[in-house]
């Protein structure tokens, strides 16, 4: 009977259990799907961040102009000088509509409602015909400065109201019998400013500005020079 040699065993006491870095390398280059969905994710949110800078940082080769803004917090009311205003760059695309660009163009003009450090100033900001034709909502506006015959109805007043402007025909020597009438001069006038309460103003010195078509304007204002004006609501 003949035997056949048993097979040699490996020795796996001259093999290290560390492996090669060929093995490792190996490792690394073989597809894993694990890996790939975390490189997936990795790179995606690094997009995020790189988009959400850009965002923020806007693009520097975008036009840019320069505009007019407060200098600091102003009230209503207020004669705007040099030093009320600052002339600074902006994003030619972020700029509101009408946006003054000329410190010119608002100095000495009265502000018409208040304004934060840094704000903007447009033409509607501003007496002027643009506030006058937005307020009244025709082009041909006019805004008349009157003096109401009660300063009580004066602290009542806020800009945006619409109101209708009354005189009181007066009475005369050829006519003392005569009951005096209210005449209605014009009707739906927007308030767009009224002059704030100082100390130790003359409440009755306070001016209201009124936003009115240009016949209704002049009529108001050839009243208000002689007559007694007031306002009721709307």
């Amino acid at each position: 009977m003949s035997y056949e040699p048993a097979p040699r065993r490996p020795n796996l006491t001259n093999q290290s259990l560390s492996p090669s870095w060929a093995d490792r390398l190996s490792d690394l280059t073989r597809p894993s799907w694990g890996r790939t969905v975390v490189a997936r994710r990795v790179l995606a949110a690094a997009l995020l961040l790189l988009a959400i800078a850009l965002l923020v940082r806007g693009n520097p080769d975008s036009d840019r102009s320069a505009v007019v803004v407060a200098a600091r917090n102003l009230e209503p009311g207020r004669a705007l000088t040099d030093e009320d205003v600052d002339l600074v760059e902006w994003e030619a695309g972020s700029l509101p509509e009408g946006a003054v660009t000329a410190v010119a163009d608002v100095t000495g003009r009265t502000l018409a409602g208040p304004a934060r450090a840094g704000e903007p100033l447009t033409d509607v900001r501003v007496l002027g015909p643009r506030l006058a034709a937005g307020a009244a909502g025709i082009e041909d506006a006019r805004i008349v400065p009157i003096r109401l015959a009660d300063p009580a109805v004066t602290e009542l007043l806020r800009e945006g109201d619409s109101v209708d402007v009354l005189t009181v025909d007066p009475q005369t020597p050829a006519n003392p019998d005569r009951q005096p009438g209210a005449t209605v001069l014009a009707s739906r006038a927007v308030v767009v400013l009224v002059t704030p309460s100082e100390n130790g103003r003359d409440q009755r010195e306070r001016v209201v500005m009124l936003a009115l078509p240009a016949p209704e304007a002049t009529k108001v204002a050839a009243a208000s020079l002689t007559n007694a004006i007031t306002v009721t609501f709307q």
